[in-house]
């Protein structure tokens, strides 16, 4: 049977041609990613993790070691000593030497203080002590294969000594970024496809789709990072987000064209119809995602430019191989997308859904009431949400980084390995020294070394606190706002405190004050074009309250797992910690854009429904029927795929896919299956409310569903 075409615009035509020309469309992807990939992945650029970028304090302070000791990063690798014999013997003194003289061997290491010259690297009682080496690189740009082998042979010592390493650099080593958790959400999605299709076939149109866009999407992120630098986490992300949506815009197309099939329309008539439904909904969704992406840009820092920036290849690439691969695909699977069959999987369900969206149609504000309340308790931990980027102290307690943080806060305070670099200019640097030295919690500061060209000087302060200390920020703020300008006053000195653990404070400061505009931005940008796309002020309003909601609720579970430590052991978080400083700010335009995804696709179907001439309370109720066995299936693919890196090492990027994924599982459940029904019953004909003037200057047709010509009738 053919069908006539449902636009006959763009779409429509593309659809035909992938179809027409699959070998031609499959091939071109083919070799276009293998391309793109050998051209990517052989010239990377390096990554770019400076958290101090603009003028904050932490920024001027490396601009001046930058400056006037060339060399310096301001980052360093600890050499930690542990002997209960006591340090200074003899046998744990050539020990030692060892160490350091090996320190000293490896690359970027400037110089390296022992601590048998340098004062106040030997603790009180004898039993413990430290080396610093410098660094001329940042630590994320140290060899990783240098530094494992200098942890190999450090720590194989087994004599009267204990020696272990820490600083940012060892860190990075040992919890390098990738591993299984991408492979086990990949298969987790096989699983969750083949329930819901029933179909080995289709359901590896889909995953094969996927994996074309995110490989193709990650080599042009390598390449793009030469003029746009991003942080060493954003391919993890990307890879994220991209197999996250990639297989969900792919679900929603196949979907759609079995249904097509089903009908009885002929293969290309089907893809045609998918492309011009369900593919034109993936691309008003992942325009949104993009959209809301490229909210970060008003943080104004280069770091998160380039985040935005790769998560925003990564979704495009995915629409993109979903409005072209993907028919392809299908044109080659033809009607035998239901081979190979699983027994007993992929049955519809519709007359649950229908008959859950008319439960709540009943008790619309009952209902309504229950779910806000859910989403209220579950946001409320969110008020005291703490930032600051994980250190040391929050690493796996097996890994050596960890072991040189507890032996140093036992040998000398919490504060010693959370340093602070002060950069004094103009003049002499000792009063500076001597006035931060009596600060209350201060518990040291080294003596001041003066720059080759003798213009600026430098020193190391340790705070009584640990580097997430709450107190260690206001002992910068102190800093700062008190004691630099007490002791500045009425002379050229310039000071800065600095130093990675002060770039840390500012950068959560900056994100504290920034992430309201970022709200703003992200939200209205949305609305615009919710309101174009459903022509209805009303949903649009909806959906933007319903998105904050599920996002506040999402940061209110993360606060309480990662910081209040609700079980957080079992999920892969050693201890109770802030939460990372960049997770809720790369959080909130992700989950509002994938949130719209969801919204864009149930809401297109109710529309699509009421444009036929379903009332409204009819067309909600068939429209979640429809839709709500997809988007469960889409949503526990995106829940798996964001569970997958608790398996991972990056204790950052877990937490964000733990906040995600809880975001998701709350979106696609409270939201959807509850708040969705309840409000537009409440709300009644007012849920296709358009202004007059709005409607003149709103494009006449911009909707994700195609109008229709036949029109059903009205169900009582």
């Amino acid at each position: 049977m053919s069908v006539p075409d449902p636009a006959g615009g763009p779409l429509s035509r593309l659809a035909r041609l992938c179809y027409r020309r699959r070998r031609l469309t499959v091939l071109a992807w083919i070799v276009g990613t293998v391309a793109v990939m050998f051209l990517g992945f052989s010239n990377a650029a390096e990554p770019l993790n400076d958290f101090t970028g603009g003028k904050s304090g932490s920024a001027r302070a490396q601009e001046v070691l930058e400056r006037h000791f060339p060399g310096t990063s301001g980052e360093s690798i600890m050499l930690v000593v542990r002997a209960d014999a006591g340090v200074r013997t003899p046998a744990v003194r050539a020990e030692v030497d060892r160490a350091v003289q090996r320190l000293a061997r490896t690359p970027h290491v400037t110089s390296v203080s022992s601590p048998y010259q340098a004062p106040g690297q030997i603790s009180r009682d004898g039993r413990t002590a430290f080396a610093s080496a410098g660094l001329d690189v940042s630590a994320d740009d140290m060899p990783t294969a240098e530094v494992v082998k200098l942890l190999d042979e450090v720590r194989r010592s087994e004599g009267p000594v204990r020696l272990e390493l820490g600083g940012a650099a060892v860190t990075a080593a040992e919890t390098p970024g990738g591993g299984p958790s991408e492979g086990v959400g990949v298969l987790a999605a096989v699983v969750i496809l083949l329930v819901a299709f029933g179909s080995v076939l289709a359901m590896g149109l889909p995953i094969l789709t996927a994996l074309l866009a995110i490989g193709s999407g990650l080599a042009l992120i390598m390449l793009l990072g030469h003029l746009l630098p991003a942080p060493s986490f954003s391919p993890i992300v990307a890879v994220l987000i991209g197999l996250g949506v990639g297989i969900d815009y792919a679900l929603f197309i196949v979907t759609r064209y079995r249904e097509s099939l089903a009908e009885g329309a002929d293969p290309e008539s089907a893809v045609v119809t998918a492309l011009t439904t369900a593919g034109r909904a993936v691309l008003f969704a992942g325009t949104t995602v993009v959209i809301a992406l490229m909210g970060l840009l008003v943080m104004r820092q280069d770091l998160l430019t380039g985040v935005a920036t790769a998560a925003g290849v990564a979704v495009l690439m995915t629409m993109l191989a979903a409005v072209t691969l993907l028919p392809a695909l299908l044109g080659f699977a033809g009607r035998n997308i239901d081979r190979l069959r699983v027994p007993g999987l992929g049955r519809a369900r519709r007359p649950a859904a229908e008959r859950w969206a008319r439960t709540v149609q009943r008790r619309p504000l009952l209902a309504g009431l229950a779910a806000a309340v859910v989403l209220l308790t579950l946001a409320a931990p969110a008020l005291s949400m703490r930032l600051g980027l994980p250190d040391d102290s929050v690493q796996p307690r097996d890994s050596s980084a960890y072991a040189s943080h507890r032996l140093l806060s036992e040998g000398f305070g919490p504060g010693t390995g959370a340093p602070l670099v002060v950069a004094v200019q103009g003049g002499d640097a000792a009063p500076v020294a001597e006035a931060v030295r009596r600060t209350p919690g201060v518990a040291a500061v080294q003596p001041p070394v003066r720059s080759r060209d003798g213009a600026a000087s430098m020193f190391v302060a340790f705070p009584t606190t640990a580097a997430l200390d709450e107190r260690t920020g206001d002992l910068v703020h102190r800093l700062r706002d008190d004691v630099v300008p007490s002791v500045t006053r009425g002379t050229a000195l310039e000071v800065y405190v600095g130093g990675p653990n002060a770039g840390s404070i500012d950068f959560a400061d900056d994100v504290r004050e920034r992430l309201p505009v970022l709200v703003a931005v992200v939200v209205g940008l949305s609305l615009f074009l919710l309101v174009a796309l459903v022509r209805s002020v009303t949903v649009a309003l909806q959906a933007a309250v319903m998105n904050l909601l599920s996002v506040a609720a999402a940061y209110g579970v993360l606060t309480a797992v990662v910081q209040w430590g609700w079980g957080g052991g079992p999920l892969g978080f050693p201890t109770d910690m802030p939460v990372a400083t960049w997770v809720p700010l790369m959080m909130f335009p992700i989950l509002f854009g994938l949130s719209m995804d969801y919204e864009v696709f149930l809401v297109s179907r109710i529309r699509e429904l009421y444009e036929r001439g379903v009332e409204t309370r009819e067309a909600v109720a068939q429209g979640l029927a429809r839709t709500a066995r997809v988007i469960t299936a889409a949503a526990a693919i995106m829940v798996m795929v964001f569970l997958s890196v608790l398996l991972g090492a990056d204790i950052a990027v877990k937490q964000m896919g733990l906040g995600m994924a809880v975001a998701i599982v709350i979106d696609a459940t409270v939201v959807r299956m509850v708040l969705v029904p309840a409000l537009m019953e409440l709300f009644g004909r007012a849920n296709w409310w358009l202004p007059g003037p709005l409607a003149r200057i709103l494009p006449a047709r911009l909707a994700a569903e195609p109008p229709v010509d036949e029109r059903v009738p009205v169900r009582s």
